[in-house]
């Protein structure tokens, strides 16, 4: 039998092999992962079609393959052949090359999970010298973060000829990029040079969201199984503010203007991988509850790995939180052909006056950065200001006024 590389997403030219998670002449079963291979946005398992035998590896870690392309071979309904005697040693050996299972049954406990095997390959590690502590001994991403803080360090080599002693761990490590890194790199430049992106700044009184959250908190999980978060209050903010500003629902295509009359709005979403922005779409149409909802499947299928193509298409306005990494200001850079993306940030409790007295409030500094051949001052500072009267008074975004 032979093993293809998967039919690619639409756009996409070709891909890597990331990991292959068996080895010639190792016994496979239906379904167990065979190879990981990874474009431009998310990562493709090929799984055996039926038990057997692994054959050649046709093209190894690193290599570069298009769409149906053979990369191995296995042999169906075989069985490797082992002497009684070694046995134990190949049973050892197999569950050090474990495939990892994504959706686990009871045979695969003891594999590494997508992202902790994509962890343990970033940080150079040796996946046998780490304790597991999940389930079976499954070894878990908290376990690859205490085995790495646990190691000592590695001793600097001494430099020769150097002029001057020095102490303390000097060394280097060289590693490429993934093709999602290199993909966000080339994305980022390109928006840098082919929009004429500007930012203008506000900033929003958060006191009375984070009031209503703290009166409602419990009865909207208890009632809606999920808590009440700020990002849905954001989206509901971004979406009636593109219905008011059309011109920041749009894109550039050519020498047009594409106008969107739907409401797709893309979260950017810190993977192990690197930032993606998957899209919640029809915003306009789903209340807090399902925003909430909609917002913790997408993280946990990036944190997992997990995303597809159609969670990554389309999208016509981001919205990107470092507020929970603790910034306080920054400016966005477009996600083209998006015409705009909001920063938010930090809450940090601020001296402001309020009918000439000081009081202190819980404030929160916006960023839009918008492409200004589309989109006027005018539009791009009404547009924000919309955003900072409806998080203000979030009773508005409920009534929808």
């Amino acid at each position: 039998m032979e093993i293809k590389v998967p039919v690619l997403p639409e756009s996409v030219a070709d891909a890597t092999i990331a990991t292959w998670h068996v080895k010639a002449g190792e016994a496979v079963t239906r379904d167990q992962v065979l190879v990981d291979i990874e474009t431009d946005k998310v990562v493709l398992e090929v799984v055996a079609q039926a038990d057997g035998v692994m054959g050649e590896i046709i093209h190894d870690t690193g290599a570069t393959v298009t769409a149906e392309e053979v990369i191995g071979k296995m042999e169906a309904g075989g069985a490797p052949a082992a002497k009684k005697d070694d046995a134990p040693a190949k049973k050892d050996d197999a569950k050090a090359d474990a495939v990892p299972a994504t959706g686990s049954d009871d045979s695969n406990d003891d594999a590494l999970s997508p992202s902790v095997r994509r962890m343990i390959a970033e940080k150079g590690l040796d996946a046998s010298k780490i304790k597991g502590t999940g389930k079976n001994g499954r070894v878990t991403k908290e376990d690859v973060e205490k085995f790495v803080a646990g190691a000592p360090a590695k001793a600097a080599a001494p430099a020769a000829s150097a002029p001057t002693a020095v102490t303390g761990d000097r060394s280097q490590k060289r590693v490429p990029m993934t093709r999602l890194r290199k993909t966000i790199a080339n994305r980022l430049l390109e928006a840098k040079n082919s929009t004429a992106m500007l930012t203008t700044f506000n900033e929003v009184n958060m006191k009375p969201i984070m009031d209503l959250r703290k009166q409602y908190q419990d009865v909207f999980e208890k009632r809606h199984g999920i808590r009440l978060g700020f990002m849905s209050f954001y989206v509901k903010a971004v979406t009636e503010a593109l219905k008011r500003y059309p011109e920041v629902n749009a894109a550039i295509d050519g020498d047009d203007i594409v106008y969107h009359n739907f409401f797709d709005v893309s979260i950017a979403v810190s993977t192990p991988r690197g930032l993606v922005t998957p899209v919640l779409r029809d915003c306009d149409k789903m209340n807090l509850a399902e925003i909430e909802k909609a917002i913790k499947e997408l993280a946990l299928k990036g944190r997992d790995g997990k995303l597809s193509m159609d969670d990554l298409t389309g999208g016509n306005f981001t919205i990107t939180n470092g507020g929970v990494f603790g910034s306080l200001m920054s400016t966005p850079i477009i996600n083209p052909p998006q015409a705009a993306i909001l920063g938010m940030h930090k809450i940090q409790d601020r001296v402001m006056v309020i009918d000439g007295k000081m009081e202190i409030l819980p404030m929160m500094y916006l960023a839009l950065s918008y492409d200004h051949r589309i989109i006027d001052g005018k539009e791009s500072v009404g547009f924000l200001v919309t955003i900072k009267e409806l998080l203000e008074d979030p009773t508005r975004i409920l009534l929808d006024i």
